[in-house]
Protein backbone atom coordinates (compact mmCIF):
# COMPACT_ATOMS: atom_id res chain seq x y z
CA UNK A 1 0.00 0.00 0.00
CA UNK A 2 0.83 3.41 -0.70
CA UNK A 3 1.35 6.04 1.83
CA UNK A 4 -1.96 7.62 1.26
CA UNK A 5 -4.11 4.23 2.03
CA UNK A 6 -1.84 3.64 5.29
CA UNK A 7 -2.98 7.17 6.25
CA UNK A 8 -6.90 5.56 6.31
CA UNK A 9 -5.93 2.45 8.27
CA UNK A 10 -6.75 3.76 11.63
CA UNK A 11 -4.39 4.21 14.83
CA UNK A 12 -5.61 2.79 18.54
CA UNK A 13 -4.24 5.67 20.34
CA UNK A 14 -6.80 7.27 22.80
CA UNK A 15 -6.43 10.21 25.29
CA UNK A 16 -7.53 10.61 29.01
CA UNK A 17 -10.12 13.42 29.35
CA UNK A 18 -11.90 14.90 32.05
CA UNK A 19 -15.42 13.78 32.65
CA UNK A 20 -17.59 15.33 34.81
CA UNK A 21 -18.66 13.35 37.98
CA UNK A 22 -22.01 14.18 38.06
CA UNK A 23 -24.78 14.85 35.23
CA UNK A 24 -25.50 18.25 37.04
CA UNK A 25 -22.14 19.17 36.70
CA UNK A 26 -21.32 21.84 33.43
CA UNK A 27 -19.60 20.54 30.59
CA UNK A 28 -16.07 22.07 29.73
CA UNK A 29 -15.52 24.35 27.42
CA UNK A 30 -13.92 22.02 24.89
CA UNK A 31 -17.32 19.57 25.32
CA UNK A 32 -19.28 22.49 24.70
CA UNK A 33 -21.53 23.89 21.42
CA UNK A 34 -21.05 27.45 21.18
CA UNK A 35 -22.74 30.09 19.10
CA UNK A 36 -20.44 29.70 15.55
CA UNK A 37 -18.41 27.11 16.99
CA UNK A 38 -17.65 23.36 18.83
CA UNK A 39 -15.48 22.38 21.18
CA UNK A 40 -12.60 20.20 20.20
CA UNK A 41 -13.53 17.67 22.85
CA UNK A 42 -16.65 16.42 21.05
CA UNK A 43 -14.49 14.46 18.66
CA UNK A 44 -11.37 13.41 21.16
CA UNK A 45 -12.41 12.90 24.41
CA UNK A 46 -13.36 9.52 25.56
CA UNK A 47 -15.99 10.60 28.06
CA UNK A 48 -17.62 12.39 25.60
CA UNK A 49 -17.88 9.50 23.32
CA UNK A 50 -19.12 7.29 26.36
CA UNK A 51 -21.62 9.56 27.42
CA UNK A 52 -22.40 9.27 23.75
CA UNK A 53 -23.08 5.97 23.77
CA UNK A 54 -24.94 6.01 27.25
CA UNK A 55 -27.43 9.14 26.27
CA UNK A 56 -27.74 9.18 22.00
CA UNK A 57 -26.95 5.56 21.03
CA UNK A 58 -28.80 3.36 23.56
CA UNK A 59 -31.78 6.26 22.71
CA UNK A 60 -32.18 7.56 19.22
CA UNK A 61 -33.45 6.14 16.05
CA UNK A 62 -30.68 4.96 13.94
CA UNK A 63 -30.66 2.95 10.44
CA UNK A 64 -29.33 -0.21 11.45
CA UNK A 65 -29.58 -1.96 7.59
CA UNK A 66 -30.68 -1.91 4.34
CA UNK A 67 -33.58 -3.99 3.94
CA UNK A 68 -32.34 -5.58 0.94
CA UNK A 69 -29.50 -7.08 3.29
CA UNK A 70 -32.26 -9.41 4.36
CA UNK A 71 -34.35 -10.11 0.69
CA UNK A 72 -35.63 -14.06 1.62
CA UNK A 73 -37.44 -15.70 4.35
CA UNK A 74 -34.80 -16.69 6.68
CA UNK A 75 -32.40 -14.29 5.81
CA UNK A 76 -30.71 -12.16 8.54
CA UNK A 77 -27.93 -9.47 9.28
CA UNK A 78 -26.22 -8.06 12.15
CA UNK A 79 -25.83 -4.92 13.44
CA UNK A 80 -23.38 -3.66 16.14
CA UNK A 81 -23.40 -0.48 17.95
CA UNK A 82 -20.91 0.30 20.92
CA UNK A 83 -21.42 -3.26 23.02
CA UNK A 84 -24.62 -4.06 21.40
CA UNK A 85 -25.48 -6.17 18.85
CA UNK A 86 -28.86 -6.44 17.10
CA UNK A 87 -30.19 -9.55 15.11
CA UNK A 88 -32.27 -8.54 11.79
CA UNK A 89 -34.21 -11.45 10.88
CA UNK A 90 -36.80 -11.74 7.81
CA UNK A 91 -39.59 -12.97 9.33
CA UNK A 92 -42.18 -16.31 8.12
CA UNK A 93 -44.40 -13.03 7.12
CA UNK A 94 -41.84 -11.18 5.51
CA UNK A 95 -41.63 -8.83 7.84
CA UNK A 96 -38.56 -7.63 9.41
CA UNK A 97 -37.77 -8.40 13.34
CA UNK A 98 -35.10 -7.08 15.43
CA UNK A 99 -33.66 -8.98 18.03
CA UNK A 100 -30.79 -8.46 20.84
CA UNK A 101 -28.70 -11.08 19.77
CA UNK A 102 -28.24 -13.21 22.14
CA UNK A 103 -29.36 -16.54 23.71
CA UNK A 104 -30.94 -16.54 27.35
CA UNK A 105 -29.08 -19.52 27.85
CA UNK A 106 -25.44 -18.27 28.71
CA UNK A 107 -25.37 -15.24 26.39
CA UNK A 108 -24.05 -16.67 23.05
CA UNK A 109 -24.90 -14.40 19.87
CA UNK A 110 -27.01 -16.09 17.63
CA UNK A 111 -25.65 -14.62 14.69
CA UNK A 112 -23.07 -13.64 12.84
CA UNK A 113 -22.05 -10.99 10.06
CA UNK A 114 -25.14 -11.78 7.92
CA UNK A 115 -25.99 -15.59 6.93
CA UNK A 116 -29.30 -17.40 6.19
CA UNK A 117 -31.48 -19.52 8.86
CA UNK A 118 -32.47 -23.07 7.29
CA UNK A 119 -35.55 -23.80 7.50
CA UNK A 120 -36.76 -20.87 9.36
CA UNK A 121 -34.67 -22.06 12.55
CA UNK A 122 -32.15 -19.87 14.70
CA UNK A 123 -30.43 -22.55 16.52
CA UNK A 124 -27.99 -21.99 18.99
CA UNK A 125 -24.46 -23.08 18.02
CA UNK A 126 -23.72 -23.48 21.62
CA UNK A 127 -26.16 -25.90 22.99
CA UNK A 128 -28.76 -26.18 20.45
CA UNK A 129 -31.57 -24.21 21.93
CA UNK A 130 -33.79 -23.26 19.08
CA UNK A 131 -36.35 -20.31 18.01
CA UNK A 132 -38.72 -20.22 14.99
CA UNK A 133 -37.90 -16.84 13.20
CA UNK A 134 -40.65 -14.27 14.92
CA UNK A 135 -38.44 -15.30 18.35
CA UNK A 136 -40.77 -18.09 19.76
CA UNK A 137 -38.74 -20.50 21.62
CA UNK A 138 -39.19 -24.12 19.72
CA UNK A 139 -37.14 -26.43 21.70
CA UNK A 140 -34.29 -26.02 24.81
CA UNK A 141 -32.61 -29.32 25.43
CA UNK A 142 -33.38 -31.11 28.85
CA UNK A 143 -35.96 -28.71 29.39
CA UNK A 144 -37.44 -30.14 32.76
CA UNK A 145 -33.62 -28.83 34.29
CA UNK A 146 -34.27 -25.47 34.49
CA UNK A 147 -36.22 -23.24 36.43
CA UNK A 148 -37.14 -26.49 38.70
CA UNK A 149 -38.76 -28.01 35.65
CA UNK A 150 -41.43 -24.53 35.66
CA UNK A 151 -39.25 -23.05 32.52
CA UNK A 152 -41.81 -20.28 30.96
CA UNK A 153 -41.97 -19.36 27.08
CA UNK A 154 -41.65 -15.71 27.69
CA UNK A 155 -38.63 -16.14 29.79
CA UNK A 156 -36.75 -17.48 26.85
CA UNK A 157 -38.13 -16.11 24.54
CA UNK A 158 -36.11 -13.90 22.32
CA UNK A 159 -36.33 -10.10 23.17
CA UNK A 160 -37.60 -7.79 20.38
CA UNK A 161 -35.88 -4.84 19.85
CA UNK A 162 -37.85 -1.74 18.39
CA UNK A 163 -37.91 -1.92 14.58
CA UNK A 164 -39.50 0.17 11.88
CA UNK A 165 -39.13 0.07 8.05
CA UNK A 166 -38.95 3.27 5.82
CA UNK A 167 -37.64 4.03 2.82
CA UNK A 168 -35.84 0.80 2.21
CA UNK A 169 -33.82 1.45 5.58
CA UNK A 170 -34.31 -0.55 8.81
CA UNK A 171 -34.27 1.46 11.71
CA UNK A 172 -34.04 0.34 15.23
CA UNK A 173 -34.25 2.17 18.97
CA UNK A 174 -32.53 -0.08 22.09
CA UNK A 175 -34.55 2.07 24.56
CA UNK A 176 -37.66 0.34 26.08
CA UNK A 177 -39.94 3.19 25.71
CA UNK A 178 -38.42 5.06 22.67
CA UNK A 179 -39.62 8.61 21.44
CA UNK A 180 -42.78 8.15 18.42
CA UNK A 181 -40.74 6.86 15.48
CA UNK A 182 -42.92 9.11 13.13
CA UNK A 183 -41.86 12.15 15.34
CA UNK A 184 -38.63 11.33 14.99
CA UNK A 185 -38.73 10.71 10.77
CA UNK A 186 -41.44 12.91 10.35
CA UNK A 187 -39.03 16.22 8.87
CA UNK A 188 -37.75 13.37 6.33
CA UNK A 189 -40.47 11.56 5.06
CA UNK A 190 -41.85 13.20 2.11
CA UNK A 191 -37.89 12.94 1.02
CA UNK A 192 -37.65 9.39 1.60
CA UNK A 193 -41.26 8.73 -0.22
CA UNK A 194 -40.84 10.87 -2.86
CA UNK A 195 -37.46 9.92 -4.11
CA UNK A 196 -38.49 6.34 -4.12
CA UNK A 197 -35.63 5.17 -1.65
CA UNK A 198 -37.60 2.31 -1.29
CA UNK A 199 -38.01 0.80 -4.35
CA UNK A 200 -33.97 1.28 -4.61
CA UNK A 201 -31.17 -1.77 -4.77
CA UNK A 202 -28.21 -2.49 -4.08
CA UNK A 203 -25.21 -1.87 -6.65
CA UNK A 204 -22.14 -2.16 -4.39
CA UNK A 205 -21.78 -0.95 -0.32
CA UNK A 206 -17.85 -0.97 0.95
CA UNK A 207 -17.30 -0.25 4.33
CA UNK A 208 -13.35 1.04 5.58
CA UNK A 209 -12.23 2.00 9.09
CA UNK A 210 -10.83 5.17 9.09
CA UNK A 211 -8.80 7.00 11.62
CA UNK A 212 -11.00 10.14 13.11
CA UNK A 213 -13.95 10.69 15.06
CA UNK A 214 -17.67 9.57 13.56
CA UNK A 215 -18.65 12.86 13.63
CA UNK A 216 -15.50 14.53 11.72
CA UNK A 217 -16.30 11.90 8.99
CA UNK A 218 -19.97 12.76 8.44
CA UNK A 219 -19.60 16.11 8.75
CA UNK A 220 -17.32 16.29 5.63
CA UNK A 221 -20.63 16.15 3.61
CA UNK A 222 -22.80 18.54 5.13
CA UNK A 223 -21.45 20.90 2.85
CA UNK A 224 -19.86 21.58 -0.85
CA UNK A 225 -17.33 24.58 0.53
CA UNK A 226 -15.10 21.77 0.78
CA UNK A 227 -15.04 21.26 -2.90
CA UNK A 228 -12.99 24.22 -4.33
CA UNK A 229 -9.78 22.82 -2.03
CA UNK A 230 -10.81 18.69 -2.42
CA UNK A 231 -12.11 18.13 -5.11
CA UNK A 232 -10.36 20.84 -7.87
CA UNK A 233 -11.62 18.60 -10.73
CA UNK A 234 -15.38 19.40 -9.73
CA UNK A 235 -15.07 22.81 -9.56
CA UNK A 236 -12.77 24.78 -12.11
CA UNK A 237 -14.11 28.18 -10.89
CA UNK A 238 -13.27 27.36 -6.87
CA UNK A 239 -10.13 25.63 -7.68
CA UNK A 240 -8.41 28.24 -10.32
CA UNK A 241 -9.18 30.40 -7.07
CA UNK A 242 -7.91 28.75 -4.13
CA UNK A 243 -4.77 26.86 -6.41
CA UNK A 244 -3.83 29.57 -9.02
CA UNK A 245 -4.29 33.17 -9.28
CA UNK A 246 -7.93 34.13 -10.12
CA UNK A 247 -9.41 36.17 -7.82
CA UNK A 248 -12.84 36.41 -8.36
CA UNK A 249 -15.70 34.00 -10.37
CA UNK A 250 -19.04 32.13 -9.95
CA UNK A 251 -18.23 29.96 -6.64
CA UNK A 252 -20.01 26.80 -6.73
CA UNK A 253 -20.57 27.21 -3.22
CA UNK A 254 -21.82 30.55 -2.87
CA UNK A 255 -25.40 29.18 -5.08
CA UNK A 256 -26.72 26.59 -2.90
CA UNK A 257 -29.67 26.61 -0.57
CA UNK A 258 -28.86 24.70 3.17
CA UNK A 259 -31.91 24.28 5.15
CA UNK A 260 -31.58 23.05 8.66
CA UNK A 261 -34.46 20.90 10.24
CA UNK A 262 -35.89 19.68 13.24
CA UNK A 263 -34.96 16.62 15.22
CA UNK A 264 -31.58 17.51 13.97
CA UNK A 265 -32.42 16.51 10.40
CA UNK A 266 -31.24 18.71 7.29
CA UNK A 267 -30.31 19.13 3.34
CA UNK A 268 -28.92 21.33 0.96
CA UNK A 269 -28.65 21.58 -3.21
CA UNK A 270 -27.74 23.50 -6.26
CA UNK A 271 -31.37 23.85 -7.73
CA UNK A 272 -30.99 25.53 -11.11
CA UNK A 273 -27.06 25.61 -10.93
CA UNK A 274 -25.99 22.03 -11.60
CA UNK A 275 -25.00 20.21 -14.15
CA UNK A 276 -28.23 18.06 -13.97
CA UNK A 277 -29.81 21.17 -14.69
CA UNK A 278 -27.70 21.83 -17.67
CA UNK A 279 -25.37 24.49 -16.09
CA UNK A 280 -21.65 24.07 -17.02
CA UNK A 281 -18.82 27.09 -15.48
CA UNK A 282 -17.00 26.71 -19.00
CA UNK A 283 -18.44 28.89 -21.90
CA UNK A 284 -20.24 26.71 -24.52
CA UNK A 285 -20.60 27.74 -28.28
CA UNK A 286 -23.43 25.87 -28.78
CA UNK A 287 -26.17 23.52 -27.92
CA UNK A 288 -24.17 20.21 -28.63
CA UNK A 289 -21.43 22.01 -26.75
CA UNK A 290 -23.21 22.64 -23.76
CA UNK A 291 -24.47 18.85 -24.07
CA UNK A 292 -21.08 17.68 -24.65
CA UNK A 293 -19.91 20.13 -21.16
CA UNK A 294 -22.91 18.23 -19.59
CA UNK A 295 -22.13 15.31 -19.50
CA UNK A 296 -18.72 15.89 -19.25
CA UNK A 297 -19.05 17.14 -16.03
CA UNK A 298 -21.46 14.80 -14.91
CA UNK A 299 -19.14 11.90 -15.96
CA UNK A 300 -16.80 13.15 -13.61
CA UNK A 301 -18.96 12.23 -10.66
CA UNK A 302 -19.75 8.79 -12.59
CA UNK A 303 -16.16 7.90 -12.62
CA UNK A 304 -14.86 9.68 -9.74
CA UNK A 305 -17.68 8.22 -7.06
CA UNK A 306 -19.29 5.37 -9.50
CA UNK A 307 -22.42 5.71 -7.73
CA UNK A 308 -25.48 8.36 -8.04
CA UNK A 309 -24.78 8.78 -11.49
CA UNK A 310 -24.76 5.48 -14.24
CA UNK A 311 -22.93 5.02 -17.53
CA UNK A 312 -26.88 5.16 -18.74
CA UNK A 313 -27.14 8.51 -17.54
CA UNK A 314 -24.11 9.94 -19.26
CA UNK A 315 -25.03 8.13 -22.56
CA UNK A 316 -29.03 9.46 -22.67
CA UNK A 317 -27.34 13.09 -21.95
CA UNK A 318 -25.12 12.61 -25.17
CA UNK A 319 -28.17 10.96 -27.06
CA UNK A 320 -29.70 14.45 -27.40
CA UNK A 321 -27.24 15.37 -29.69
CA UNK A 322 -28.52 13.41 -32.06
CA UNK A 323 -32.45 15.21 -31.63
CA UNK A 324 -31.61 18.19 -33.75
CA UNK A 325 -32.69 20.53 -30.11
CA UNK A 326 -33.00 24.74 -31.12
CA UNK A 327 -30.18 26.41 -30.11
CA UNK A 328 -31.93 27.73 -26.85
CA UNK A 329 -32.68 24.81 -25.84
CA UNK A 330 -32.07 23.48 -21.87
CA UNK A 331 -30.59 20.53 -22.19
CA UNK A 332 -30.99 20.11 -17.99
CA UNK A 333 -34.75 19.96 -19.31
CA UNK A 334 -34.37 17.82 -21.82
CA UNK A 335 -32.71 15.04 -20.28
CA UNK A 336 -34.67 15.27 -17.39
CA UNK A 337 -37.82 14.89 -20.68
CA UNK A 338 -35.76 12.01 -21.63
CA UNK A 339 -34.32 9.90 -18.19
CA UNK A 340 -38.75 9.96 -17.26
CA UNK A 341 -39.78 8.52 -20.78
CA UNK A 342 -36.69 6.13 -20.70
CA UNK A 343 -37.86 5.00 -17.11
CA UNK A 344 -41.19 5.05 -18.32
CA UNK A 345 -40.73 1.90 -20.84
CA UNK A 346 -38.73 0.07 -18.59
CA UNK A 347 -41.45 0.06 -16.01
CA UNK A 348 -38.63 1.79 -13.57
CA UNK A 349 -39.72 3.77 -10.85
CA UNK A 350 -38.37 7.56 -10.13
CA UNK A 351 -38.58 10.04 -7.91
CA UNK A 352 -41.84 12.39 -7.86
CA UNK A 353 -41.26 14.73 -10.74
CA UNK A 354 -41.49 18.55 -9.65
CA UNK A 355 -38.81 21.39 -10.30
CA UNK A 356 -38.17 21.67 -6.69
CA UNK A 357 -36.89 17.56 -6.66
CA UNK A 358 -35.27 17.83 -9.65
CA UNK A 359 -33.29 20.90 -8.11
CA UNK A 360 -32.05 18.69 -5.52
CA UNK A 361 -30.68 15.96 -7.48
CA UNK A 362 -27.02 15.85 -6.79
CA UNK A 363 -27.78 17.77 -3.17
CA UNK A 364 -27.13 15.89 0.54
CA UNK A 365 -30.14 14.99 2.75
CA UNK A 366 -29.42 14.18 6.65
CA UNK A 367 -31.08 11.77 8.33
CA UNK A 368 -29.92 12.21 12.20
CA UNK A 369 -27.54 10.86 13.50
CA UNK A 370 -25.73 9.27 10.88
CA UNK A 371 -26.68 8.78 7.30
CA UNK A 372 -26.70 10.76 4.24
CA UNK A 373 -28.44 10.37 1.29
CA UNK A 374 -27.41 11.59 -1.85
CA UNK A 375 -30.09 11.46 -4.91
CA UNK A 376 -30.25 11.29 -8.31
CA UNK A 377 -32.54 10.16 -11.46
CA UNK A 378 -33.74 6.74 -9.60
CA UNK A 379 -29.92 6.13 -8.21
CA UNK A 380 -28.54 7.58 -5.11
CA UNK A 381 -25.23 7.48 -2.71
CA UNK A 382 -25.60 6.46 1.00
CA UNK A 383 -23.36 7.22 3.21
CA UNK A 384 -23.26 6.06 6.87
CA UNK A 385 -20.60 6.72 9.86
CA UNK A 386 -20.78 4.68 12.80
CA UNK A 387 -18.33 5.14 16.50
CA UNK A 388 -16.10 2.80 17.07
CA UNK A 389 -16.72 1.19 20.32
CA UNK A 390 -14.10 1.94 22.46
CA UNK A 391 -11.78 4.85 20.51
CA UNK A 392 -13.13 8.24 19.53
CA UNK A 393 -10.29 8.69 17.22
CA UNK A 394 -12.12 6.10 14.68
CA UNK A 395 -15.09 5.67 12.88
CA UNK A 396 -16.33 2.75 10.99
CA UNK A 397 -17.59 4.83 7.29
CA UNK A 398 -19.69 2.76 4.43
CA UNK A 399 -20.73 4.09 1.03
CA UNK A 400 -23.61 2.78 -0.96
CA UNK A 401 -24.15 3.02 -4.29
CA UNK A 402 -28.08 2.03 -4.82
CA UNK A 403 -30.56 2.14 -7.94
CA UNK A 404 -34.33 1.33 -8.93
CA UNK A 405 -34.05 -1.54 -11.70
CA UNK A 406 -36.51 -1.83 -14.65
CA UNK A 407 -39.68 -4.09 -14.33
CA UNK A 408 -38.92 -7.63 -13.89
CA UNK A 409 -35.19 -7.30 -13.05
CA UNK A 410 -34.36 -9.35 -9.95
CA UNK A 411 -32.62 -7.22 -6.78
CA UNK A 412 -29.37 -9.22 -5.60
CA UNK A 413 -28.57 -9.21 -2.00
CA UNK A 414 -26.69 -6.23 -0.53
CA UNK A 415 -23.14 -7.73 0.68
CA UNK A 416 -20.42 -5.71 1.82
CA UNK A 417 -16.87 -5.20 0.66
CA UNK A 418 -14.14 -4.49 3.22
CA UNK A 419 -11.92 -2.09 2.20
CA UNK A 420 -8.36 -2.24 2.51
CA UNK A 421 -6.84 -0.37 -0.36
CA UNK A 422 -8.98 2.79 -1.23
CA UNK A 423 -6.29 3.76 -4.34
CA UNK A 424 -7.90 0.48 -5.91
CA UNK A 425 -11.27 -0.07 -4.17
CA UNK A 426 -12.78 3.29 -4.25
CA UNK A 427 -13.38 6.18 -6.80
CA UNK A 428 -11.27 9.71 -6.73
CA UNK A 429 -13.89 11.68 -4.99
CA UNK A 430 -13.64 9.48 -1.82
CA UNK A 431 -10.65 8.75 -1.90
CA UNK A 432 -9.60 12.78 -1.64
CA UNK A 433 -12.75 12.95 0.97
CA UNK A 434 -11.05 10.11 2.66
CA UNK A 435 -7.47 11.65 3.02
CA UNK A 436 -8.64 14.80 4.87
CA UNK A 437 -10.56 12.64 7.84
CA UNK A 438 -7.44 11.99 9.64
CA UNK A 439 -5.45 15.09 9.18
CA UNK A 440 -8.49 16.88 10.73
CA UNK A 441 -8.45 14.21 13.97
CA UNK A 442 -4.58 14.94 14.06
CA UNK A 443 -5.00 18.66 14.47
CA UNK A 444 -8.30 18.32 16.80
CA UNK A 445 -5.57 17.42 19.39
CA UNK A 446 -3.55 20.09 18.78
CA UNK A 447 -3.20 21.97 22.54
CA UNK A 448 -3.16 24.94 20.13
CA UNK A 449 -6.84 24.78 19.10
CA UNK A 450 -9.84 25.79 21.11
CA UNK A 451 -12.59 25.36 18.98
CA UNK A 452 -14.18 24.56 15.74
CA UNK A 453 -14.90 27.40 13.46
CA UNK A 454 -17.96 27.05 11.73
CA UNK A 455 -19.71 28.88 8.99
CA UNK A 456 -23.02 30.65 9.37
CA UNK A 457 -24.78 29.49 6.17
CA UNK A 458 -22.39 26.83 4.50
CA UNK A 459 -22.02 24.52 8.11
CA UNK A 460 -25.36 25.68 9.65
CA UNK A 461 -25.85 21.80 9.15
CA UNK A 462 -22.74 20.54 11.39
CA UNK A 463 -24.16 23.18 14.28
CA UNK A 464 -27.70 21.71 13.69
CA UNK A 465 -26.68 18.27 14.13
CA UNK A 466 -24.80 19.23 17.29
CA UNK A 467 -27.50 21.64 18.77
CA UNK A 468 -29.78 18.06 18.40
CA UNK A 469 -26.77 15.72 19.83
CA UNK A 470 -26.61 17.88 22.81
CA UNK A 471 -30.70 17.44 23.49
CA UNK A 472 -30.15 13.80 23.83
CA UNK A 473 -27.13 13.93 25.93
CA UNK A 474 -28.19 16.60 27.77
CA UNK A 475 -31.22 15.16 29.39
CA UNK A 476 -31.54 12.90 32.51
Amino acid sequence: MTAQPQSLIASTQTMSAETPSHPDTPWPRRWQTLGQGLGVGRYTDPGFAKLEFDKLWNRVWQVAARADEIPAIGDYTTYKIGDQSVLLVRAEDDSIKAYYNFCPHRGTALGEDCGHFKDGKIICPFHGWRWDLSGNIQMVLGRDEFAGGQLQDKDVSMREVHCRVLGGFVFINLEENPQPFDDFIAPVKPFLEDFVLEDMHHVWWKRATIPCNWKVAQEAFFEAYHVSATHPQLEKVGSEVVYGDRKEGEMFFESLTYIAQDKGHGHFFGGEKTPIAGHVQDEAADICDLIDAMATRMNLTSEGLGAMISKDDIDLVLSLKDKNLPADANPGAEYVKLQYETAAQQGRPMPKLTPEHVGKWGGVNFIFPNLLILPQAGNAAIYRALPHPNDPDQCIFEIRSVTTLPQGEQPQRSQVEEVTDPETQLGLIPQQDLSNLPRIQEGLHSKGMNQVWLAQNQEKLILNMHQELDRYLQTK
